[in-house]
C-alpha cells in the first residue's frame, strides 16, 4: 500500500507544472500536443480540399458545396466556446481523446457516404471532433507554456496551420485515385490521435491537481468593473478582424482553386497545389508570428499582419499564373502570421477564461469562415468566381481596425491592477 501511494507520488512528481511552479516551458507537451493539431486539422481541411470531387462526382452546386463548409465550420464554432465555458469551470482531460473519436466517427461516414445528406452528417461529426479538440488544447498548451505564451501558442497552432496545408496534397495523393473512399486512410490518422490525447490528459490531469495551477486561475478572474466596458470594445473589434481574416483564408482555400481551373486552365492536382503553397507559407508565418509578437508586441503583430498583406491581395487577381505562385504563399505567410496570436492577446484581454475565449476566437474563425464559404459559394453562382476573387482582395485593408485594440502595455497594466497576472 505504501509503496503503490509512493510510485503514485513520484509519478506526479516526475510531470513538468505550468505557472509559478514551472522552470520553463514544456516543449513536451506543446511538441505533442502541436502534433495531434495537425492530426485534427488536416482532417478537417480534407473537406474543403475534395469539393472538387465531390462536386463532381454528386453534381452539386456551388451553393451546395458551401453548405457542407457551413456545416463543419459552424458546428465547430458554436460548439468551441460552449465546450472551453464548461472546462473553465469543470476542466476534463478526457474531452481530448472523446473529440478525437468524433472524427474518427466522421471520417469512417465521409468514406462510405452516399449521398449529399450523408456528407453533411459526416462533415457535422468531424466539426464536433474539432470543436471539443480546440479549447482544451489550447488551454494544455497555455498550461505548457511558462512565460513565453507567444511561442507556446505559436508551437500549437502551427499544427494545426501545417495540417491545413497538407490537405491540398493530400486530395492529390489520396482522393484524386481514390475518390471519397479515400476519407477511410484517416481514421488511421485519427485513432493515432486518441492514443497521443491519452497521454496528454493524464499530464493535463496531474497539472490540474496541483495547488499552484488552482491559485493562479482563481487570482485571474477578479477584474475591475471599470474596464469590462473597454475589454468589451475591444473583443468586438478582434472578432471583426477574425472575420476579416476568416473570409479571406476561406475564399482561398475553399473556391481558389476552382478559380485557377477556370481563369488559367489547371488540372486539379495542379491547382491543389497552388493552395499548398498559400497554406503552407500560413502554417511558417504562424510559427514565427509568435516569437515575434513576444518580441515586438501582440498588437503591433496583429496589424502588420492584416495591413502588409492588403496591397498583395489586391494585386492577386491581376496577377499571371507565375506571380499567382509567388504571391500566394507571400499573403499566406504574412496573413496568418497573428493567428496564434489573436488567441493570445485575446486571453490576456479576459485573464482566467482560457478554455471560454480560445473557444470563442478559434470557434469564430471556423464558424466565420463557414458563413463565408456559404456566402461566397452563393455568390459565385450568381456573379461568377473572377468577380467574387476580386471583391474578396479588399477584405485586408479592414486591418487598420487593429489601431483601436489596446496596446500590450495597456493590457499588463489593467491586469495588475486587477490583480490578474497575465
Amino acid at each position: 500500500m505504501t509503496t503503490k501511494s509512493a510510485t503514485k507520488k513520484e509519478a506526479g512528481q516526475s510531470l513538468p507544472l505550468p505557472g509559478p511552479q514551472a522552470k520553463g516551458t514544456v516543449f513536451a507537451l506543446l511538441i505533442a500536443i502541436s502534433f495531434v493539431h495537425l492530426f485534427n486539422d488536416s482532417i478537417q481541411s480534407v473537406i474543403p480540399a475534395i469539393f472538387p470531387i465531390l462536386k463532381e462526382s454528386m453534381s452539386l452546386s456551388y451553393t451546395q458545396i458551401g453548405w457542407i463548409s457551413f456545416a463543419i465550420n459552424f458546428t465547430a464554432s458554436i460548439m468551441q466556446p460552449v465546450i472551453g465555458l464548461f472546462s473553465d469551470k469543470r476542466p476534463t482531460p478526457a474531452i481530448l481523446p472523446i473529440g478525437m473519436g468524433f472524427t474518427l466517427t466522421g471520417m469512417l461516414l465521409l468514406a462510405y457516404a452516399a449521398d449529399y445528406k450523408a456528407v453533411l452528417l459526416a462533415v457535422i461529426f468531424v466539426g464536433l471532433g474539432s470543436a471539443a479538440f480546440h479549447p482544451e488544447g489550447s488551454r494544455v498548451s497555455h498550461m505548457a507554456a511558462g512565460p513565453r505564451r507567444g511561442l507556446a501558442q505559436s508551437i500549437f497552432q502551427v499544427g494545426g496551420n501545417a495540417g491545413q496545408s497538407l490537405a491540398p496534397m493530400l486530395t492529390s495523393w489520396i482522393f484524386i485515385p481514390l475518390g471519397q473512399f479515400g476519407a477511410i486512410w484517416f481514421t488511421g490518422i485519427a485513432a493515432a490521435g486518441i492514443v497521443v490525447q491519452s497521454f496528454i490528459a493524464r499530464w493535463y490531469g496531474n497539472v490540474l491537481r496541483t495547488e499552484g495551477y488552482a491559485r493562479k486561475k482563481a487570482a485571474a478572474r477578479r477584474m475591475k468593473p471599470e474596464v469590462r466596458k473597454r475589454i468589451m470594445f475591444a473583443m468586438i473589434v478582434l472578432i471583426l478582424l477574425v472575420f476579416v481574416r476568416s473570409w479571406y483564408s476561406t475564399s482561398v482555400g475553399s473556391y481558389y482553386s476552382f478559380y485557377l481551373m477556370e481563369v488559367f486552365k489547371m488540372p486539379l492536382a495542379d491547382a491543389q497545389l497552388y493552395i499548398f503553397l498559400f497554406l503552407g507559407a500560413g502554417a511558417l508565418g504562424t510559427f514565427f508570428g509568435g516569437p515575434l509578437a513576444d518580441r515586438f508586441g501582440k498588437r503591433n503583430m496583429i496589424f502588420l499582419s492584416m495591413v502588409l498583406a492588403a496591397p498583395l491581395a489586391l494585386l492577386l487577381p491581376y496577377a499571371n499564373q507565375f506571380w499567382t505562385a509567388i504571391l500566394l504563399p507571400i499573403i499566406g505567410f504574412i496573413m496568418l502570421s497573428s493567428f496564434s496570436i489573436t488567441v493570445v492577446y485575446a486571453q490576456m484581454l479576459v485573464p482566467g477564461k482560457i478554455g471560454t475565449v480560445s473557444g470563442l476566437i478559434t470557434g469564430l474563425a471556423f464558424g466565420l469562415g463557414g458563413v463565408g464559404a456559404l456566402v461566397l459559394g452563393n455568390w459565385i453562382d450568381k456573379v461568377g468566381i473572377t468577380n467574387i476573387m476580386f471583391l474578396c482582395g479588399f477584405l485586408p485593408l479592414l486591418g487598420i481596425l487593429t489601431f483601436l485594440l489596446p496596446t500590450d502595455k495597456t493590457l499588463n497594466r489593467w491586469a495588475e491592477e486587477n490583480g490578474a497576472g497575465v
